[in-house]
């Protein structure tokens, strides 16, 4: 067995360190981070992708086996709408999560083989919710404050269309600038590739290592990480393809204060999956067919990011997690 070469050594303790110290502090859900430095970075030829400081992203998308952990924790009567029945639906592109019982006891699980893929029909607001009970320590923790502050308890919030991040938020949706960094800029050249596997060669969607999800060659969402070999330059998977995901940057140019998608799906062409293409937007109370990935930064006292900045510049597995 070769060992590996020199350069990876840093990549590859920093994916432990983080990996150990991050999932110590989780009692359910656990996720895989990827570290995005080289703060203050320029933006590209567009606007997008400057971020004046070093966090972390997750390295694939929400997946239905951890919806699933939050729905079971938080939804037994689902006031919140935080289900949604096409979650359920097996058709052609599918859902993954189903319910039974009644309202005050509903149990979720997920639809055998689709547990790693990513969970799809969640609104802007199931996101944030999401994002802050992670950020409450799961189990009961609350949805409504945290990384963001919702208003009035229903599942529409009162400050829906202007709820934005609290300062000192933990986890949380990235912003559409923090998202197309992650998925297009090399750290080592300060430049952007036009697609999110490192490359400005148009990607190929099919089945093997090298591809992506799209041009409906499999006619629904995949497993998150399937492509092993096109991590964007940072090391996260299916920034193109797979699904569409939210981000929190509200659109300024929209009267009904819309959210910002990036990424395209598993239907999308592939000149979709670039850099000036991969744009969309929705009300952030539609839960069309779209998923989400998280962003964090850890609290100073834990030394994340310090660590990762040492060891390397990018954190992420080979695999799925």
């Amino acid at each position: 067995m070769s060992l590996p070469a020199w350069g990876a050594m840093p990549r590859l303790c920093s994916n432990l360190l983080l990996s150990l110290l991050v999932a110590s502090s989780a009692t359910a859900v656990t996720m895989d981070w990827t570290f995005v430095g080289d703060p203050g970075n320029a933006a590209d030829s567009t606007g997008y992708g400057s971020v004046p400081y070093s966090y972390l992203i997750g390295t694939y998308e929400v997946t239905n086996a951890q919806y699933a952990e939050f729905l079971n924790a938080k939804a037994a009567s689902d006031s919140l709408e935080l289900y949604n029945t096409a979650m359920g639906f097996d058709g052609s592109f599918g859902g993954g999560i189903n319910r039974s019982g009644s309202s005050g006891s509903y149990a979720y699980t997920t639809v055998p083989g689709r547990e790693n893929w990513p969970v799809i029909f969640v609104s802007l607001y199931d996101s944030v919710r999401f994002a802050n009970w992670l950020s409450n320590g799961q189990g009961s923790g609350d949805t409504e404050t945290g990384a963001y502050t919702l208003l009035g308890g229903t599942a529409t919030p009162g400050n829906g269309l202007t709820v934005t991040r609290n300062a000192g938020a933990t986890f949380f949706l990235p912003s559409e600038g923090e998202w197309y960094k992650a998925a297009y800029y090399d750290p080592a050249t300060s430049s952007y590739f036009d697609y999110p596997h490192g490359a400005n060669a148009e990607i190929g969607c099919g089945g093997g290592p090298t591809g992506a999800n799209c041009n409906n060659f499999f006619g629904h969402v995949t497993d998150v990480g399937r492509y092993t070999l096109s991590a964007s330059p940072y090391g996260t998977f299916d920034q193109g393809g797979n699904a569409w995901e939210w981000t929190e940057t509200i659109l300024t140019s929209s009267a009904q204060s819309d959210r910002v998608l990036r990424g395209a799906d598993w239907g999308n062409s592939p000149f979709i999956l670039s850099a000036p293409f991969s744009r969309q937007q929705m009300r952030p109370g539609d839960d069309s067919p779209g998923g989400f990935r998280l962003a964090m930064v850890p609290e100073p006292s834990t030394g994340l990011l310090v660590i990762a900045g040492l060891l390397g510049f990018a954190v992420h597995r080979r695999g799925r997690p």
